[in-house]
């Protein structure tokens, strides 16, 4: 089995906390992939994913309704989190999202690492279009990322769930496991 791998870097003029929070934000998510109908079907569906945690998306690519569970499998708040495929169409698929604070800001960077069933025609398709489509979900993804957390807007995903809950025990309700704190 092939795997290929999505490497993407985005610059953020915003502190590191808030750029990883809004990576959590299943709202955030749904909002950016809008053009493929994509939704939370179970599992978390509204708000923040945290540790352990596992959501299931459901949404339209190559005009098929197709569904992924991913669980978050890594956690190391603010400067790292993978959520893993545990069910879907692909044969393996992680994705890792690091942050890093920089002078001006945060660099955000995504390794997506994913392989294709189907032998010889998957490996085709993952290299000619399957790649193709996961690079311009992930830019459309991280360019929202960006818009909201440089402008007022972050505030419409964070507000009344703004800090991460850092200990591995089981994870309480959201209100409980996300206290509030500043976020400028």
């Amino acid at each position: 089995m092939k795997r290929e791998t999505i490497l993407q870097t985005t610059w953020i003029d915003a502190p590191m906390e808030r750029c990883f929070k809004l990576a959590t934000s299943i709202d955030l998510h749904i909002a950016s992939a809008a053009g493929s109908r994509e939704k939370a079907v179970a599992g978390v569906t509204t708000g923040l994913i945290g540790e352990g945690e596992s959501v299931t998306w459901q949404g339209r690519h190559f005009g098929l309704t197709l569904r992924h569970r991913s669980r978050i499998d890594a956690w190391r708040p603010y400067s790292h989190f993978r959520d893993i495929m545990v069910e879907g169409v692909f044969a393996h698929f992680e994705h890792d999202h690091h942050f890093a604070p920089m002078d001006d800001g945060t660099r955000m960077r995504d390794e997506i690492h994913f392989a294709v069933p189907w032998g010889a025609l998957g490996r085709l398709a993952a290299r000619h279009v399957v790649r193709k489509h996961l690079a311009a979900m992930l830019l459309q993804r991280n360019q929202m990322i960006k818009r909201v957390a440089e402008s007022a807007e972050w505030h419409k995903y964070l507000d009344g769930r703004a800090a991460i809950k850092l200990d591995t025990g089981i994870r309480p309700g959201l209100a409980e496991g996300w206290e509030k704190m500043k976020l400028v």
